[in-house]
């Protein structure tokens, strides 16, 4: 790859600070030089408008449900009719299939800002339940899909083993289940080792829920988080149901559990954590655990909102995730953070745009295996996404706000150049791959038409 220089006309440098006229230099996949009060773009740099930011990190995705957008939003299904629409979906995939739908999605989030996902992948196995000739087929779907839209992909193994606590899979969930955690252990590990030299990916491990992975099989999941330095991931009360039954069976909350079995701690994110007691906040803080949340899935399936607020102050980290890609637009996730929580509790002003663009790049890079990445400074990842300040969003910001403009009145439409890794993946709005929904509506027609 070679050199690139770009001067940025407004960057995001740290402690998170706008500072006009930067030039950034990079080498291979990293900034190597980053000089600031450069009045004018030298000859022969990119010249890169409005505000640039470092790259976003979607911490929680779920690739193939962007097939559901538009399908399963309105009336008044219930979770569990969304939840066998999804199933569906799932059940129709395969290794082609599955490739074309995330290189899409993927693309999608490239064009909204997104330099790094966090895909929560727990579609593992063929049709009935079935192993591939390659047991980690699916998973090399993703990450192929991840390097064609131009991601780094953090493949978080999702170890399901169970529909609903004591209850064995069925149907299409037999395409997410392993007999038991240890045989989740040995195609997690398999798919590490092929990766194990590849800086663009990173395997971690995930406990898909207290529903589907009983706490005796938790340990497992943890300990591979340990012997690889990889983080690990679980989906964590999400919904009051899934409180009231862990609670009903084991005597304890979804956090306690996890907490009881090795699950928490700096290199674990609980994803959701929307409904916890005083006793999981101080849990989840006191471990220094990320918490994930997807404000637009979480209003989207009427889970409720979680106490972010709350959960910062105390030690946990915050990041954010599109979760079941109903809208992918990181900004749209950081605003909802605040106003969500105006709506709960009567009052503004909870979060400054600063750090919730904190979440949605550096804490989110480092809660992915990527602590050397959302930051514009020598020796991180190259990556820059430049967000419109004259769109008819964002016109008549000032040079002094820009974070609020972007935060408060940007989307994901107004990104108009991202470089991912010293890659440059998106140009004046457009991707490489060329015209992104072509290629979502090509893979996801032939899903739903059975033309695969």
């Amino acid at each position: 790859m070679s050199d690139l220089t770009y001067w940025c006309e407004l960057a995001w440098m740290p402690p998170g600070t706008p500072v006009e006229g930067v030039l950034v230099r990079v080498e291979g996949n990293r900034f190597a030089e980053v000089a600031q009060g450069v009045g004018a773009a030298p000859k022969g740099a990119v010249r890169l408008s409005g505000l640039t930011m470092p790259g976003m990190a979607n911490a929680h995705s779920h690739a193939f449900h962007r097939a559901l957008r538009g399908q399963a939003e309105g009336g008044s299904e219930s979770f569990r009719g969304w939840r066998e629409r999804m199933y569906a979906i799932a059940d129709r995939l395969d290794p082609g299939t599955y490739l074309d739908l995330a290189r899409a999605t993927y693309a999608e989030m490239a064009m909204a800002g997104v330099t790094c996902v966090g895909e929560f992948h727990y579609l593992h196995r063929d049709r009935g339940g079935r192993p591939y000739a390659d047991p980690n087929a699916m998973g090399h779907a993703l990450v192929q899909a991840a390097r064609d839209a131009g991601l780094r992909i953090t493949l978080l193994q999702a170890c399901y083993l169970c529909d609903g606590i004591g209850a064995a899979p069925s149907g299409p969930q037999l395409r997410f289940a392993d007999r038991d955690a240890h045989q989740w252990a040995e195609r997690a590990d398999a798919l590490a080792e092929e990766y194990a030299g590849s800086p663009d990916v990173v395997v971690g491990g995930a406990v898909h829920s207290v529903r589907a992975c009983p706490p005796e099989q938790m340990p497992v999941v943890a300990e591979f988080g340990h012997r690889r330095a990889a983080p690990v991931h679980a989906q964590v009360s999400e919904r009051r149901t899934e409180n009231r039954h862990c609670v009903e069976t084991y005597c304890a909350t979804p956090v306690q559990v996890l907490y009881e079995h090795g699950v928490l701690g700096p290199r674990t994110t609980a994803v959701h954590a929307t409904h916890l007691s005083d006793v999981d906040v101080a849990l989840l803080s006191g471990s220094s655990t990320y918490v994930c949340v997807c404000p637009t899935t979480e209003r989207d399936l009427a889970d409720g909102v979680g106490p972010a607020r709350r959960l910062h102050e105390a030690g946990s980290p915050i990041t954010l995730g599109s979760d079941s890609n109903v809208i992918i637009d990181l900004l749209e996730e950081a605003r909802a953070v605040e106003l969500d929580e105006r709506l709960t509790t009567g009052e503004r002003g909870h979060w400054r745009a600063a750090d919730l663009l904190d979440a949605a790049t550096s804490v989110g890079q480092a809660s992915l295996g990527h602590p050397d990445a959302g930051y514009i400074v020598p020796g991180a990842w190259a990556d820059l996404v430049s967000v419109r300040l004259d769109s008819v969003r964002t016109a008549g910001a000032r040079a002094a706000s820009p974070a609020d403009t972007v935060v408060f009145g940007a989307s994901a439409c107004d990104v108009h150049s991202v470089v991912s890794g010293g890659r440059r993946v998106v140009v004046e709005g457009g991707h490489i791959l060329g015209d992104v929904g072509t290629l979502l509506a090509g893979a996801i027609t032939a899903l739903r038409d059975g033309t695969y």
